[in-house]
């Protein structure tokens, strides 16, 4: 009986040591007993990669309950956390994902600002965040967003990795673009140590990047989805453009568990809304182009050819007059 307490004893160290080196905790580990156990009794014990989830504030809650469930809980408050655009065009619903889920981060706790660290190639491409959408929009006062523009990658490291572990800040963005040499296993594993050590969320957006290892537990891959028409009393409005929609697909998680998910946000509420596979489909009644019906294209009807002087500036005659004029065209204003 002494020799299986001692080993019992010794697998619990080990399992906490290993998860001690993984940067990562058990969620539930049984822990040696000192009384005879009943060998009727079955006890389940779980023990999966990744943050613990025994504390409910432990995660980033979306309010999304099959996109929370899929990630185990939510995204993790202390950790690393990557959020991809395949394509550069996805560059501003990577960035609104990110800015609702910082806006999810300040309601939940204090009014700290929030780091957006980048290079200059990141802005100059994408733009920097609307102030007036910040507020309308996410919730967000734009005193509280900072904004941080470096030349090298190098130095968008060094200010995420000391940001990260200053707890004054409610969160850190740190936007690249592509997959940069600089941006190597090693210094995600600095970035997500130290947002576990400072107990804050750090999000890696990543503008036309592929996946690639990282210390990151969880990776979202973000594009932008067809907006549903605006919703009103009489019914839904033909030809409206309803509310921001992401298609956010889960590349990676604790859990290891696939998903695609349709999100809306809501400026009014400041939350997210799952949109049902059918309604995600977006149509629009208006063709663009009549259908020919098989019938051949019409000929080009025949012009009149005429010849303009090769010399000499043209009359007065042969200018428009004023009231021929389309009335947008007129003078560029200097300056």
């Amino acid at each position: 009986m002494a020799i299986t307490a001692v080993a019992r004893d010794t697998v619990f160290a080990l399992r906490r040591q290993i998860a001690k080196i993984e940067g990562t905790l058990p969620e539930r580990l049984e822990a040696p007993a000192a009384t005879p156990v009943d060998p009727r009794a079955t006890t389940l014990t779980l023990v999966r990669r990744g943050l613990a989830v025994a504390p409910d504030d432990a995660f980033l809650r979306t309010g999304i309950e099959r996109l929370d469930a899929a990630l185990g809980g939510g995204l993790p408050k202390a950790a690393l956390s990557e959020i991809h655009g395949t394509e550069t065009r996805d560059a501003g619903a990577v960035a609104g994902l990110a800015l609702s889920l910082a806006g999810l981060v300040l309601r939940q706790g204090r009014p700290l600002p929030v780091l957006w660290i980048g290079t200059c190639d990141i802005f100059h491409e994408a733009g920097f965040p609307y102030a007036g959408g910040l507020r309308g929009v996410f919730g967000i006062e734009p005193e509280l967003m900072l904004f941080s523009e470096t030349p090298r990658l190098q130095d968008a490291l060094w200010i995420a990795e000391e940001a990260a572990r200053m707890t004054a800040f409610a969160a850190v963005v740190l936007e690249l673009r592509g997959n940069p040499k600089g941006l190597d296993l090693t210094a995600t594993r600095r970035l997500h140590a130290r947002a576990q050590d400072a107990g804050r969320p750090v999000l890696l957006l990543r503008q036309a990047g592929e996946a690639e290892p990282t210390a990151a537990p969880v990776r979202l891959i973000a594009s932008a989805a067809p907006a549903a028409s605006r919703e009103t009393i009489a019914g839904p409005l033909a030809g409206s453009i309803g509310r921001p929609a992401f298609t956010v697909t889960i590349g990676k998680s604790r859990t290891a568990l696939p998903g695609q998910f349709t999100l809306e946000w809501n400026p009014d509420e400041h939350a997210f809304a799952e949109r049902s596979p059918p309604q995600g489909r977006a149509e629009n009644p208006v063709a663009v182009v009549p259908a020919s019906g098989r019938r051949a294209d019409s000929a080009a009807a025949a012009g009149s050819v005429l010849a303009f002087p090769s010399t000499g500036s043209p009359s007065a005659g042969d200018q428009p007059s004023r009231q021929q004029r389309p009335a947008h065209i007129g003078p560029r204003r200097a300056g």
